[in-house]
């Protein structure tokens, strides 16, 4: 079946397909052939940068070995199988709501891909997953042109959990939890951008399927495009696309669907050694792929009640961490932890006879401010005389009042009272008579 192929016409397809684009001035490849570490070291004008570039390209979805054999989630206490329960159920969320929304297939892939990559930064334990996945779906419809609002978003996850939970089926009331809930939506969908550097472009191998299938010669074979096309959308709610490019997963995808179809493919020379992937990568791809299928189904509830039991051991941990450091914090800085030393008692001796100077010249401040008091009293005669003097003859225990009744006082009060009127009246009368002149020079 395969004898009319002709091997050089396949790596040279490949090789056109995998070349590099021209660059500004036209030379293909040449970006591509100065090393990055010569580039960023030295400047147009010869000089060394002070910092290193950041490089936004489609290969940064795949993460290094480091950061995907302990994930935030295993370091928090949960065990793979309840974190790859959380992937699974999470891209699941995604692809029903995608379908619901009819988004294309594309923003749906995004959005696995952006759900994946945040929660090997990011643990289970510590963000809801539910609203994560909200937020990489809203990210997901911006950066593939197709947007929709939020509150859709959540219609379409609520209605999803109701079917999922049967539970009557009811619509979402605008009150005080839609607004935190959607405000957490938007807050994830920050944070899933900034944990990912805003590196969100990624590089889907849907295409790839069909390309190689061309090169294969199987593209009018519509059962075999498209059991690899289901496989490649299955294998989103895997973690392979942050492990492997997205050439590998293409291959495992075809590999899968070629057994399961018992189709022969070439193997001198192999064929996906011409598109340069390894076999055993691919062989893993296709056995993370099958365990999905083979995978019991559990409901969100329990799932939820695991994270509930681990966040408060997680709590708890931090609590107890928080106390123990805050104890060997204070015996480290204790003056009893410390060993005597002859320096430190010599400092100690220095601090005790400046503590006794203080003390003494504070008692002379004080002993020369009450002789300054004691010896002057007639500098303090002006202010004392300048001051209003408190009259004291209204006072129940003035010397003179003691004994005498209230009924007299006020007697005496209203006499002197009505004689101060009186004199004042008598005088006024006499002016305005002019008893002082001759009364009779103004009656003539």
């Amino acid at each position: 079946m395969f004898c009319n192929i002709n091997v050089s016409v396949i790596s040279d397809c490949i090789e056109l397909m995998m070349t590099a684009a021209p660059s500004a001035d036209g030379k293909k490849g040449e970006a591509a052939a100065k090393p990055d570490s010569a580039a960023a070291a030295v400047t147009n004008e010869g000089r060394p940068h002070k910092y290193g570039r950041v490089l936004l390209t489609i290969s940064n979805s795949v993460l290094p070995l480091e950061r995907l054999s302990p994930s935030p989630s295993a370091q928090d206490g949960m065990s793979q199988e309840t974190e790859l329960d959380f992937r699974n159920l999470g891209c699941s969320f995604i692809q029903t709501a995608g379908k619901l929304l009819r988004l294309p297939q594309v923003a749906m892939a995004t959005a696995c891909v952006l759900y994946q990559r945040f929660f090997y930064s990011k643990s289970f334990i510590r963000y809801n997953f539910e609203h994560y996945a909200m937020g990489c779906l809203t990210l997901a419809t911006k950066i593939e042109e197709a947007p929709r609002r939020p509150r859709d978003i959540i219609n379409v996850f609520t209605h999803i959990k109701q079917v999922r939970s049967s539970k009557p089926i009811k619509p979402v009331i605008l009150n005080p939890d839609y607004i935190r809930l959607k405000d957490s939506v938007i807050k994830a969908e920050r944070r899933v951008l900034k944990e990912l550097g805003f590196c969100v472009h990624m590089k889907h191998p849907h295409k790839l399927i069909v390309m190689y299938l061309q090169v294969l010669s199987f593209q009018d074979h519509q059962k075999f495009v498209q059991m690899s096309w289901n496989f490649m959308n299955d294998s989103l709610r895997t973690d392979c696309f942050v492990r492997y490019t997205p050439e590998t997963i293409a291959c495992a995808c075809i590999y899968l669907s070629a057994r399961k179809l018992n189709i022969p493919l070439p193997k001198k020379p192999a064929w996906f050694e011409l598109l340069g992937v390894e076999e055993d990568d691919i062989r893993d791809c296709c056995y993370r792929i099958i365990c999905l299928y083979q995978r019991k189904k559990v409901s969100q509830e329990e799932l939820e009640k695991e994270v509930d039991r681990l966040k408060t051991n997680y709590e708890n941990k931090k609590k107890e961490a928080k106390l123990q450091g805050s104890t060997l914090s204070t015996a480290v800085n204790s003056p009893a932890s410390q060993p005597p030393s002859p320096h430190r008692k010599d400092k100690k001796a220095e601090d005790r006879s400046r503590s006794r100077s203080r003390s003494v010249d504070r008692k002379k401040k004080k002993k020369y401010k009450k002789g300054d008091r004691s010896r002057s009293p007639s500098s303090d005669r002006g202010g004392r005389d300048r001051r209003k003097k408190r009259d004291w003859s209204n006072s129940p225990i003035h010397k003179s009042r003691k004994h005498r009744s209230r009924s007299r006082e006020r007697l005496s009060e209203s006499r002197s009272k009505h004689e101060y009127r009186s004199d004042r009246s008598g005088y006024s009368d006499k002016y305005r008579k002019g008893t002082g002149m001759d009364g009779g020079y103004y009656r003539r």
